[in-house]
């Protein structure tokens, strides 16, 4: 039986394959859950879903995409706020 601290399913699974042949058994935390758009509540694509202690070793550049609100809104109402943003600045 494994060690109260590891028997909650909050904690991953993963079997590993030792080269003796054995099987065993590592636990690991979940990874978070992925990035939403912050107004239309999409799914957001090219955000890392990692634990801090991983994203904080990664690239900038490899957290989020190279673009306006990159990592914040989607593509889709990124562009709708640009050009909403455009269209205000003509009429003024």
């Amino acid at each position: 039986m494994p060690a109260p601290r590891y028997r909650s399913r909050s904690l991953r699974r993963i079997y590993k394959k030792t080269p003796g042949g054995r099987t065993i058994v590592h636990y690991e935390k979940r990874k978070p859950s992925k990035a939403r758009c912050a107004k239309c509540g999409d799914l957001l694509k090219g955000v890392a879903r990692e634990r801090p202690y991983i994203m904080q070793n990664m690239a900038k550049t490899k957290k989020r995409p190279e673009r306006p609100y990159g990592g914040v809104l989607c593509s889709e109402c990124m562009r709708l706020l640009i050009v909403e943003k455009a269209r205000k600045g003509q009429n003024d």
